[in-house]
């Protein structure tokens, strides 16, 4: 078996090392000191005086055929806030400083990869990216020390221990292209919204109406990301999901561009603005609803995965979703390009005077899914009253339940 090694500064090294623990494939680790005063062997306190420039370290070794390099420094990352200097949790110091040390170039060249999309999302990155110059094993009593003290210190999310020990997929097969190729790769839409983090319009994409069975994948690098069975109709014009298919391929960052703070959903290789995630979705079969754009994804249906070499997936894909689809929803497209005379649109598609748009009357061009459409009625004849979709869209929107009423604030 061929072991190759990585280190690890995380801050307190308590968690970095059961961390490592946690993932198949992980052969040993070993809490230690890196890059420090060569000439100094030193104990925990002396590095507390922070006089000896080292820095809590994990010594990792690997089975590269169990486990990539590029998923371990995916799970450093996502235990870490890369934008901190000398501080990790409520640890302060310089010890506490976080760094990935590599010993061959081969791990270089994937660190420094894998690092370069990490900066893109994280201002300002103060992780440290150097060769190993020296380590320093720390004393037996800081060895393993969350298995002896399951209940001690630890600054990293405890959730993330059982996360990690159980990927989907390896990461390592996709990669990010050049920004000149993914420009070539996607049309101005699809760029905005995924590079630029824009918002496509609602009911007006490619996927909001999509429940073939199939997967979901990061239109920039083809890293897998939902499951048909996961998309659920939250009502809200966008494609909505109740989990990623591996939380591991997600990355969550505060997003302050509205008043109300939104938790924005990014992929992890590609650092793909996706949407954003909401709780309390009364419509959610498990009230979680992410919310994604279409532009930033591409679907993959059940019958193509194995061609698309997402064949090892089709296991996950559960059995198709009954879904109610509304004959508005299928038409938006149309209705966009009607020129605003949105009354003559109406009755070219078969809808006679007195039909309403919502409601349980007998029009054929609508479905109605019971409990959703039960209060307000529009008539083809005051279709007319709208000058343009927008204020057809308000007249719709008011004939929704509940969980509509925020549509404004639950944008992606």
């Amino acid at each position: 078996m061929t072991v190759r090694e990585i280190y690890f500064a995380g801050g307190c090294f308590w968690g970095t090392q059961k961390l490592m623990d946690m993932v198949a494939g992980v052969t040993s680790t070993e809490a230690g000191f890196a890059n420090g005063d060569p000439a100094l062997n030193p104990s925990y306190e002396e590095v507390c005086r922070r006089r000896t420039g080292y820095r809590e370290t994990v010594h990792v070794t690997y089975d590269p055929v169990k486990v990539s390099l590029d998923y371990l420094v995916y799970v450093f990352f996502a235990s870490i806030d890369p934008t901190l200097a000398d501080r990790q949790g409520n640890d302060c110091g310089p010890q506490y400083q976080t760094g990935i040390f590599w010993t061959d170039p081969e791990s270089e060249t994937v660190v420094k990869r894998i690092a370069a999309v990490e900066a893109r999302r994280y201002r300002p990155f103060q992780v440290l990216l150097e060769p190993l110059r020296v380590f320093r094993r720390a004393e037996e009593c800081h060895q393993k020390y969350l298995n002896s003290n399951p209940h001690g210190y630890c600054h990293i999310d405890r959730d993330l221990f059982r996360q990690v020990a159980d990927p989907a997929f390896d990461p390592s097969v996709y990669r990010r292209p050049a920004e000149q190729e993914i420009k070539q790769q996607l049309t101005p839409e699809q760029y905005a919204v995924s590079q630029e983090a824009s918002t496509e319009p609602a009911f007006d994409n490619d996927y909001d109406a999509e429940y073939r069975r199939g997967i979901f994948v990061d239109r920039v690098t083809g890293e897998p990301l939902f499951l048909s069975s996961d998309k659920y109709n939250s009502h809200c014009g966008w494609p909505a999901f109740t989990k990623p298919l591996d939380p591991n391929a997600v990355v969550f960052r505060e997003d302050h561009q509205l008043p109300l703070m939104r938790i924005e959903v990014r992929s992890r290789v590609g650092d793909s603005h996706l949407g954003h995630v909401f709780f309390g979705d009364k419509s959610s079969p498990n009230g979680i609803r992410y919310c994604m754009n279409s532009a930033s994804l591409r679907f993959i249906p059940y019958e193509e995965m194995e061609k698309a070499g997402y064949g090892a997936l089709m296991r996950l894909v559960g059995p198709k979703r009954k879904q109610w689809r509304s004959w508005f929803r299928q038409r938006c497209g149309s209705i966009r390009t009607c020129g605003g005379d949105l009354q003559s649109f109406f009755l070219g598609e078969g809808l006679s005077s007195g039909d309403h748009l919502l409601g349980d009357s007998a029009a054929p061009a609508v479905l109605v899914h019971e409990g959703v459409f039960d209060s307000q009625r529009t008539a083809v004849d005051d279709i007319g009253q709208f000058a343009d979709l927008p204020a057809l869209f308000m007249c719709l929107k008011a004939g929704i339940a509940a969980e509509m009423q925020d549509l404004r604030l639950h944008a992606v």
